[in-house]
């Protein structure tokens, strides 16, 4: 079943909404043969993704087949389709048994073809109870949204292809482009000189004052078209078949994302007169590619806050990063490290919201005034072009007086001492995975590590999550007391790495996940995947300059953490206590 483009969706009760995933649109059909994966044009995409293949489901729920999605996922609604297409292309078996374990794909699923004339709500239950029973660990739901302000909010958050609307009665209709399944596209607008027009094509070339940005055809009106072309052949010059002219004319492009010469989907928008050649740079489009919302203030983006980092730099890291950090933050009290004249220069702690903060930027009030709460991508800027540098949280959300996480600090003395943080993490790891806890690790951003257990709120009280800190720091400073330490006096621990349990507390916060810190090399707090904690791993590889092309690369490490919350073993970490 097909969708019709729209520049408007519908709203009102008789809708739902979905987010448009920028992946491989297939049909997963599952038998007592296996499961098969079929693209749109009837090609079996089986052998080349395992991960979802090689898969047995029950018996019981055999035959089915549900249309959805293949994505690489960087976030819950953000995909990587690059990767995907590299995925796609791989033909040796090795080679795909390798980028399936690094990189899994998921199949987000969105409708349950029953056979019959089934209504969307019918066929969405029967969804439901199908994912849930086949529990196929990269096999997801879509999920299901009635708010189109918020999950157009969500889809720009997360830089998101885009959003679908249907029709709760509509019926599947197999090759039919239905008008009661909607799709809007998240475009970007870029902006860039046309320099050369290909009539065999219909083809125009578009670029920046340092590249190429990439070719459209689509988007003119009649009387556009013909302007532009008589444009070309009154003042171009024309080779091997087609019209160049010099940088004059500048345009604003809808695309879906711009990198290496290409466009993906492009479609004219309209001219910029107010433009020039030289204001058609990289730095724009990277800006203009990056949603930067109209309502968050941008200010003194020249100035450098690290020595080699200017406050828009930082901004693009932060509207980028912002997906990854902003769950971390939501319904947090918040306490920022403001630097607004740079790291080297004044900064303070901040905890209460000013009295010029914007609407957007929510506050939970408390008898001493109201504090900072970051739960949406203006607060995050916001605070981000007040100098915002380091975001630190508590364990703790506001509507809750019960952690919601447990979190082992690991302080070497010195940064030429974080090997002890390796060792550290790697015992702790062990004894972790021996009672079957799900635990995560990221660097501190400036000398060591803290590994992080995800609970439910209610699993603990404060005092049990201080007596259980308590009990595996003990264990580990028994288990090498020449290396590790509890002495909460620096001048006593020597050169012993800190076991800080004492951090973790009611009241006290913790390094926000991928927060910058106020470090020369602007590092930043980074989650890690286990497999990297060895020896050779070093915090100052992480930082605002690097952090987003690994994320790109490799994914998050700590994707599953909302996932792990619900599957923590309670019992036996209260063992430990």
């Amino acid at each position: 079943m097909l969708l019709t483009a729209a520049e408007d969706l519908p709203t009102g009760p008789d809708w739902i909404y979905e987010v448009k995933y920028d992946g491989f649109r297939c049909l997963l059909h599952a038998s007592e043969d296996g499961i098969k994966l079929w693209s749109r044009n009837g090609k079996d995409l089986s052998g080349r993704f395992p991960e979802i293949c090689g898969f047995i489901p029950p018996a019981d729920s055999l035959p089915f087949t549900i249309d959805g999605e293949l994505v690489i996922r960087n976030t819950r609604w953000q995909t990587n389709f690059s990767r995907l297409q590299t995925r796609g292309r791989l033909k040796k078996e090795a080679v795909i048994a390798r980028a399936a374990r690094e990189r899994p794909c998921t199949f987000v699923a969105f409708d349950h073809l029953t056979g019959g004339k089934q209504r969307l709500e019918e066929r969405k239950r029967s969804l439901y109870a199908l994912v849930q029973t086949i529990q196929h660990p990269h096999i997801v739901l879509s999920e299901v949204h009635t708010s189109l302000e918020k999950i157009k909010a969500l889809v720009l958050l997360h830089r998101a292809e885009g959003i679908v609307a249907k029709h709760k009665k509509s019926l599947y209709s197999e090759g039919e482009r239905s008008k009661q399944w909607l799709k809007w596209k998240n475009f970007r607008s870029v902006s860039g000189c046309l320099t050369a027009y290909d009539p065999a094509n219909g083809y125009y070339d578009v670029t920046l004052m340092e590249e190429t940005l990439g070719k459209f055809k689509n988007g003119l009106s009649a009387e556009e078209a013909e302007t532009l072309q008589m444009f070309f052949k009154s003042n171009g010059e024309k080779q091997a078949g087609k019209w160049y002219v010099r940088p004059s004319v500048c345009a604003d492009i809808h695309c879906l994302d711009a990198a290496d010469g290409e466009m993906r989907e492009p479609t004219f928008h309209r001219f910029r007169f107010d433009l020039t050649p030289e204001n058609c740079t990289k730095e724009k489009m990277e800006w203009d590619l990056s949603l930067y919302p109209e309502e968050v203030p941008v200010t003194n983006s020249d100035k450098q806050l690290w020595k080699n980092v200017s406050k828009k730099q930082y901004f693009q890291y932060i509207r980028h990063i912002a997906p990854y950090m902003l769950p971390f933050l939501a319904e947090k009290k918040l306490t920022v490290i403001r630097c607004p004249d740079g790291i080297t220069a004044e900064s303070f702690y901040q905890k209460q919201a000013p009295d010029h903060a914007p609407d957007y930027l929510d506050t939970w009030e408390e008898k001493d005034g109201s504090r900072i709460l970051c739960n949406n991508l203006p607060s995050l800027l916001w605070l981000a072009n007040q100098g915002a540098v380091e975001f630190h949280i508590p364990f703790d959300k506001t509507d809750a007086s019960l952690p919601d996480e447990i979190v082992f600090d690991l302080d070497p003395p010195s940064r030429k001492h974080f090997s002890l943080a390796i060792t550290a993490a790697q015992w702790m790891k062990q004894m972790l995975d021996e009672i079957g806890v799900i635990s995560f690790i990221k660097t501190s951003g400036n000398k060591g590590m803290q590994i992080h257990i995800p609970i439910q709120a209610g699993d603990f009280s404060y005092e049990e999550t201080r007596n259980l800190t308590e009990a595996v720091a003990e264990t580990l400073v028994q288990k090498c007391p020449d290396l590790f330490t509890v002495e909460r006096l620096k001048k006593k621990r020597g050169e012993k790495l800190y076991l800080d349990y004492v951090q973790h507390a009611e009241g006290k916060t913790i390094v926000a996940p991928y927060s910058a810190r106020r470090i020369d090399e602007a590092t930043v707090a980074c989650p890690l995947f286990w497999e990297e904690v060895k020896e050779g791993l070093r915090p100052e590889s992480f930082t605002i300059k690097n952090v987003l092309a690994r994320l790109e690369e490799r994914g998050c490490p700590f994707l599953q953490y909302e996932e792990a919350r619900k599957r923590q073993p309670v019992k036996q970490l209260k063992r430990l206590l």
